[in-house]
């Protein structure tokens, strides 16, 4: 895997050691760089629902800049991320962060869900209600009334596969893409859920048809945006 990952992180770098004629005819442009990024996160023509790795493009800016610096500083960990990025500047992953964000994007189509009406129910609740006495804000709260996320930090909720978002709910809950268990609002908040309804809410997600766009900054409630500035504090994309 380390392997794989520095053949990519080569191609990355903008062919610097290739020989000459063949590769001197490929652009030195952004587009031609990021290329291997979509070895995994796949373009808009391969949508894949049982992906366990998600889309990145027109995801918002911000988003993506955190979670790439997040990976470069360990805050998150992947061994193929962190060896792509370690030697990437600020600047140059923001560069990054705007292309995919800018990228179209296609959804997939919502799938069927077996979930009964009580537990359809008590996701709904959970999505535009949240549970004050557990203290689980309503995730509409900060992902939007559409779901479609909050620009320029927080994603959507809609149109990722079943498999990534389950995945992601296992690592909040245990800290498998978090070292160390750096404490995060999203890592707090997935503690308070059961098993129970985190298998419901990765079922009931990719059965709701995308539609809406994201909401601005200003949607979300202070009180949300001091619990999360981790999320939300912005540093480095906000152009």
């Amino acid at each position: 895997m380390k392997l794989f990952a520095l053949m990519l992180l080569t191609m990355m770098t903008g062919w610097a050691n290739a020989d000459e004629p063949a590769m001197s005819e490929i652009p030195d442009t952004l587009e031609e760089r990021v290329k291997p990024c979509i070895i995994c996160h796949r373009d808009a023509d391969r949508i894949d629902r049982d992906a366990y790795f998600p889309r990145i493009a027109g995801k918002p800016a911000g988003y993506l800049f955190n979670q790439l610096r997040n990976f470069r500083d360990g805050r998150r960990f992947y061994q193929p991320m962190a060896i792509l990025l370690e030697n990437m500047t600020d600047e140059y992953m923001d560069e990054i962060a705007h292309y995919f964000a800018a990228l179209p994007t296609t959804y997939p189509a919502p799938v069927a869900h077996a979930l009964s009406p009580a537990e359809s129910h008590a996701v709904e609740t959970l999505m535009y209600s949240g549970d004050a006495e557990r203290d689980l804000p309503a995730c509409s709260a900060c992902h939007g009334e559409a779901l479609m996320g909050v620009q320029p930090y927080i994603p959507g909720l809609l149109g990722l596969p079943h498999a990534y978002v389950a995945a992601q709910f296992g690592g909040w809950r245990n800290g498998g893409i978090m070292r160390g268990q750096i404490p995060d609002c999203m890592s707090e908040i997935a503690k308070k859920l059961t098993q129970e309804e985190v298998n419901a809410l990765a079922i009931w997600l990719p059965s709701r048809p995308v539609s809406g766009e994201s909401a601005t900054a200003d949607a979300l409630a202070p009180e949300l945006a001091r619990r999360c500035r981790t999320i939300v504090a912005g540093e480095g994309a906000a152009r």
